[in-house]
């Protein structure tokens, strides 16, 4: 017997994730390229997530370094789609990949390269 889960917690899970992967895209951006750099996918990220780094600012540390503050906001998108929506879904536990984003990534990945075949 397989649940499904409701449209609204997918929708939820992945507009969370989308904001959490650009957050950890911008700490990675910043690990080579300098925020000052006009290459277009850098000055995306920054523009997205600058309004987001700055509702999450009253919660975040004063002693982390600036690059690392993304990263800091991404771990909270996380933790809400790994304990929140599990937990508003009724769930006690979520295995691997149990993210529908990431799943259905890892699902068109393994088809792309043969390892699902319908």
């Amino acid at each position: 017997m397989t649940e499904t889960i409701p449209l609204w917690a997918i929708v939820v899970d992945y507009v969370l994730g989308m904001v959490m992967w650009t957050l950890i895209g911008r700490f990675g951006m910043r690990l080579f390229l300098p925020e000052e750099s006009r290459f277009f996918f850098n000055r995306f990220f920054i523009k997205v997530t600058n309004p987001l780094l700055k509702l999450f600012a009253p919660i975040t540390p004063s002693f982390l370094v600036p690059p690392l503050v993304p990263l800091y906001v991404a771990w909270f998108f996380y933790m809400t789609r790994f304990y929140l929506m599990p937990w508003l879904l009724g769930y006690s536990v979520m295995g691997m990949l149990s993210f529908p984003l990431e799943s259905e990534l890892a699902r068109g990945i393994a088809h792309l390269i043969g390892l699902i075949v319908n």
